[in-house]
């Protein structure tokens, strides 16, 4: 078995990998990695998901020189989804290596990548047209490149890009390391490779034909925050005799065993950090059914066959399709019912479609549980309960001494009443009153939405009103809204999706009533609703913006 350490990856970034909670490379990585490093042009071809984005990243960031000036390597993709979230895994992959990594996609203010560029940055990520925009600007030189990836050239070719991928083909200098991968080998693509790569060698990883168990296959969309919060709904409404909980990386595992335990379910954790003895002792454990739960990763999860598991669910999205087929199967086995239930962020959607796509599985999607559901649930479970226990104890006389408790009850109170208030005292059922974490966007996601709607008006209107900064001295106000002055900005590291994030969660506000905000060097402005000013600053007094205590006040006006 191939280990990371054999890849011939330097120090910091075996480290990052390790944090990670990666734990061995994919056939994508194992074959890629190496070829890469030795500066070889590749064609690869695999599917979406197989680990393509570490297969060309760890070796870029491997060879970067972090002390020279000049973009060195360029990545083109298809969307900005994908832009995004390649250029934010190499951040995480380099975050050891001091590296700047910038993603430039249209439908974002132009502004900001240009000062990014200016400052200098080591990669860039971006979509086809806007990169063009860059090169014929003169806002983007590949003079200093040393490599260039095209990742899902099929996609871009099916999207209309070729020509724009050829245009910047042109502008690459001609000894540029380039790789190209790909799920299919469209006669364009093929081409395209043999115009402009130099004796490429070529990784074929092969996709294991993929059948999906006929199994109850559902989804829930949720928001990163809240995802466990959502979890522990669905155990509560699914009630599963035997589940698997698989997560991407050990230290997922770790988390979410820790907070389930303290939540009171009955969990063990399987990763590869464990002995094999510890391993054997939680197998014995979940095999004879002394916990309901196991939380593990795919690679310590491989092969297990277990008759009982009624439920398999993903915390993570798995990578790929195959890790999911590998992960639902471990339920509906030996010709019984299950359930498969994976938790998508609004960013995973892609990916779900990619293993729809892939499997021919059909994935339903449910609504998240409420807390009132959750309530129904429990006390039809507690009825059953109660059924079963009057059925198997009602002649055997092991029910007598409680008879005579109700019975003494029933001379003050009608059994009606009795047993209500017995059922209250036992179920200690949550506040329907009380608001939903789950019902309300994420704080995050929400300002996303509202962002991407309205962002370049709002940097606009900001950047006019920069001669005018006076802390608490801002004039401007849009109607019917108070503005608030926070004692925080951006030395302190803070974000808009912070503040709407601690005024969601503490005052109930939703982020979309949420006004302009200003964020500062070391304070901030931001709008809310007139009615809603104290209530906001009474929920702010008594939270924590990146970790530090504030001391939320009016704006005072100017003069």
């Amino acid at each position: 078995m191939t280990t990371f350490q054999d890849l011939n990856l330097s120090e910091p970034i075996l480290r990052a990998v390790t944090e990670l909670g990666y734990e061995e490379p994919t056939p994508i990585q194992a074959q890629s990695i190496g070829l890469m490093l030795a500066g070889e042009d590749m064609i690869a071809q695999a599917q979406t998901g197989t680990g393509k984005t570490a297969a060309f990243a760890l070796p870029i960031i491997e060879q970067l020189d972090t002390q020279a000036e000049g973009v060195q390597a360029l990545i083109l993709t298809p969307t900005r989804e994908l832009a995004v979230q390649v250029a934010d895994a190499i951040a995480a992959y380099g975050k050891h290596n001091r590296i700047r990594a910038l993603p430039v996609y249209g439908g974002q203010p132009i502004d900001r990548q240009l000062r990014a560029l200016r400052r200098g940055v080591h990669i860039v990520v971006g979509t086809p047209g806007r990169l063009m925009d860059h090169l014929e600007r003169g806002t983007l030189a590949l003079d200093t490149l040393r490599t260039l990836v095209l990742d899902e050239a099929d996609e871009m070719l099916n999207m209309g890009f070729i020509d724009d991928i050829e245009f910047i083909l042109q502008k690459v200098p001609d000894n540029t390391q380039m790789a190209l991968f790909s799920a299919t080998m469209p006669k364009e693509i093929v081409k395209l490779a043999e115009k402009h790569l130099e004796n490429p060698q070529r990784v074929t990883i092969e996709s294991e034909e993929m059948t999906v168990p006929q199994i109850r296959q559902i989804y829930y969309e949720v928001g990163g925050r809240n995802k466990i919060e959502a979890l522990t709904r669905i155990l509560d409404i699914e009630m599963p005799t035997s589940a698997i909980i698989f997560c991407r990386t050990k230290a997922m595992v770790d988390e979410l065993g820790e907070k389930l335990l303290a939540r009171g379910y009955a969990a063990e954790l399987l990763h590869g950090d464990l002995s094999q003895a510890m391993r054997d002792r939680v197998m014995k454990r979940f095999r004879e059914e002394q916990v309901e739960l196991l939380v593990a990763t795919d690679v310590a999860a491989r092969g297990l066959d277990i008759d009982h598991v009624s439920h398999v669910i993903n915390f993570d999205i798995p990578l790929d399709p195959e890790a999911y087929v590998h992960r639902i199967g471990r339920t509906g086995r030996a010709g019984r019912s299950g359930v498969a239930i994976t938790l998508v962020t609004p960013r995973e959607r892609r990916m779900l479609r990619t293993i729809e796509k892939m499997t021919g599985a059909s994935i339903q999607r449910l609504r998240l549980p409420t807390i009132a559901d959750v309530v129904v649930r429990r006390r039809e479970a507690f009825k059953d309960t109660l059924r079963e226990l009057i059925s198997d104890h009602e002649d055997d006389g092991t029910l007598a001494q409680y008879l005579i408790l109700a019975e003494e009850l029933g001379e003050e109170y009608s059994p009606v009443d009795v047993a209500a208030a017995a059922f209250k005292l036992l179920l200690a059922e949550p506040d329907l009153e009380a608001e939903d974490p789950l019902s309300a966007p994420e704080p995050e996601e929400e300002y996303g939405r509202r962002d991407r709607r309205d962002r370049g008006s709002r940097r606009d209107r900001r950047s006019s009103r920069e001669s005018s900064r006076t802390p608490r001295g801002r004039s401007f106000r849009e109607e019917g809204m108070t503005r608030l002055f926070v004692d925080v900005g951006r030395e302190q590291g803070v974000r808009p999706a912070d503040i709407v994030g601690a005024i969601a969660n503490e005052s109930g506000l939703p982020g979309r009533a949420i006004g302009a905000i200003d964020i500062f060097d070391n304070f901030t402005f931001v709008d809310v609703p007139d009615d809603a000013a104290n209530r906001v600053l009474t929920a702010l007094a008594r939270t924590q913006i990146r970790g530090l205590k504030i001391n939320p006040t009016l704006a005072r006006p100017k003069g």
